[in-house]
């Protein structure tokens, strides 16, 4: 006859068992790590009764990792949820980009090359070399390539100064996307903020043509 101490330990095995099992159908990264986290310290509990050593160490291995990753999650899902349409992409965006340096003259890509990151000036001066556009910092360029549907660029970006860039890879943004599905929604109003300065450029130049 089964004791109450083991009841409970093979109820613990059967409970840590399924939850990590649901972890594994979720699509929200939230629920998933939360499932992961508390499964991950059920099973551990199950495994010290047992006195299953190997999987012991395995248990409590995996509960820090979810709960970075979690932080990490929850992080970025306040960080998108406060943001505005006019919030500065360094307050929400910045933290998941890698910094790198470009020297003057350097180019960043060519029209047509193949669009596999999107980068945020930090400092420095770049330029839209079809357009003769300066972007300076605080501003973010790529994003309309990186999410066509040819994934192609629409102009060459050249540096005019030394900068300081961030950039997000077509991989990275993929992740982050996974990660808080509205992400989508405040990358589209970059989109969208683009595609309006560059129709109010082209109405200006129209304008500035006719008047001449």
């Amino acid at each position: 006859m089964m004791t109450t101490s083991t009841l409970l330990g093979y109820a613990a095995g059967f409970v840590g068992a399924a939850l990590m099992l649901a972890s594994y159908l979720m699509k929200s990264m939230v629920p998933l790590r939360t499932t992961a986290l508390v499964a991950g310290i059920v099973l551990a509990g199950y495994a010290i009764w047992a006195q299953s050593w190997p999987t012991i160490a395995l248990y409590l291995a995996l509960i820090p990792i979810n709960v970075k990753k979690l932080r990490e999650i929850r992080k970025l899902v306040r960080a998108i949820e406060t943001a505005r349409a006019d919030s500065p992409v360094a307050e929400w965006l910045l933290p998941h980009m890698t910094r790198r340096q470009a020297r003057a003259g350097e180019t960043l890509w060519r029209l047509g090359d193949k669009a596999d990151e999107m980068v945020y000036v930090h400092e420095g001066q770049l330029r839209l070399v079809e357009r003769d556009q300066r972007l300076g910092a605080g501003s973010i360029v790529g994003e309309i390539g990186l999410l066509s549907p040819d994934h192609s660029r629409t102009g060459t970006i050249r540096c005019d100064t030394d900068c300081t860039l961030y950039t997000l890879s077509s991989e990275g943004m993929a992740q982050l996307y996974y990660l808080e599905p509205k992400l989508g929604f405040h990358v589209l109003r970059l989109v969208v903020a683009r595609l309006q300065n560059d129709a109010r450029l082209a109405q200006e130049r129209a304008a500035a043509g006719a008047a001449s």
